[in-house]
C-alpha cells in the first residue's frame, strides 16, 4: 500500500516545534523530546565524567531531562545552568524545578549559544544536543562554547547521524545538516580537542563529540 505524503504545512510545524517548541503542541514535542532522546542525554551527562559539586549547563535543553540528570549528577552542592531560547520551555521548566530554583542549584537563561551568560572558564561542563541543526554560523557559538569551558572541563555536542537525518522528510525546514567530521573540525577550529563516540548502531547511530580544551 502507497504511503500517503505528509502535508508540506505539516512538516514545516514539525520542524518549527523541533527547532524551538511552543504554544499547544510544545507540551507534547517536550515529552516527545524526553523520551526520543532519553539514551543519548544519559550518555552525554555520563561522558563528563562528574563526581558532585561541579557547575554545568545544559545549552538548548528543550524538554529538560538533561536538567534533571545534570541535577542529581552534581549533586547539593553543584550548580545547574540551563540555557534555552524558546520561552515556553523555560517556563516550563520553571515550573517542574521550584525547588532547585529557589534553593540556587539550577539557573535558567533565555538566550542563544552564541551569546552565553557565563565568564569566562566559569563551566566544568555542558552538554549540548541537538542543537547545532539550528545554528547558522557555527564559528561564533562554538567558540562562545569553548569560552566558558574551564581548563580542566569536559563538554558533550550530540548530533544524530547526518546520513539519516537527511532522509527525514522534516529535516527539509529549519535544519542544517552537516557532516559529522566538519563539526567536529569545526570544534578543533576554535581550540577545542574532540573525540568522537557512537551511542547505538545502524543507520540511526547517535553521535557524541566529547570536548576539552586544547592543550597548547
Amino acid at each position: 500500500m502507497p504511503r500517503i505524503p505528509v502535508p508540506d504545512f505539516l512538516l514545516r510545524t514539525l520542524s518549527r516545534q523541533l527547532s524551538g517548541p511552543s504554544g499547544v503542541l510544545g507540551g507534547f514535542v517536550a515529552r516527545m523530546l524526553n523520551k526520543g532522546n532519553a539514551g543519548v542525554i544519559a550518555a552525554a551527562v555520563e561522558a563528563l565524567e562528574l563526581s558532585g559539586g561541579e557547575r554545568v549547563a545544559d545549552i538548548g535543553f528543550g524538554g529538560g531531562l538533561g536538567l534533571d540528570l545534570l541535577l542529581d549528577a552534581v549533586g547539593q552542592d553543584g550548580r545547574v545552568y540551563g540555557v534555552e531560547p524558546s520561552p515556553d520551555m523555560l517556563a516550563r521548566a520553571r515550573r517542574m524545578h521550584d525547588d532547585d530554583l529557589e534553593s540556587g542549584r539550577l539557573e535558567l537563561d533565555e538566550t542563544t549559544m552564541d551569546r552565553l551568560p557565563f565568564p569566562d572558564e566559569a563551566l566544568d561542563g555542558w552538554i549540548s544536543l541537538n542543537t547545532v541543526y539550528f545554528i547558522e554560523e557555527l564559528a561564533p557559538a562554538l567558540a562562545e562554547l569553548h569560552r566558558v569551558l574551564a581548563p580542566s572541563g569536559r563538554a558533550v555536542l550530540g548530533i544524530a547521524d547526518p546520513d539519516w537525518m537527511a532522509t527525514q522528510p522534516f529535516t527539509r525546514h529549519e535544519f542544517t545538516i552537516r557532516p559529522v567530521d566538519d563539526v567536529a573540525a569545526a570544534l578543533r577550529d576554535v581550540g577545542l580537542d574532540v573525540e568522537q563516540r557512537r551511542v547505538g548502531g545502524g543507520a540511526r547511530a547517535y553521535r557524541l563529540l566529547v570536548c576539552s580544551r586544547a592543550r597548547s
